[in-house]
């Protein structure tokens, strides 16, 4: 529960959308990236795409992270 993924859109060094798998979808900082958000979420694949990607990314590293030394 306490790992988090991330994943964010960046256009000249400015963050447009982001998605975070505890909140479950994407949320848009620029006019763009409000309306790629809407266009994203509206969209299982994509939300379904992300939230495998917690689980890939993130618990299948976890033992590497904290595991028995």
């Amino acid at each position: 529960k306490d790992i988090q993924y991330v994943y964010s859109e960046f256009y000249n060094k400015l963050e447009i959308a982001r998605f975070d798998s505890n909140l479950g979808k994407f949320v848009g900082y620029t006019t763009y990236g409000v309306k790629q958000a809407n266009y994203w979420n509206n969209d299982p694949s994509q939300i379904s795409g992300r939230r495998a990607q917690r689980e890939t990314v993130c618990l299948h590293n976890i033992g590497i992270w904290y595991g028995n030394p």
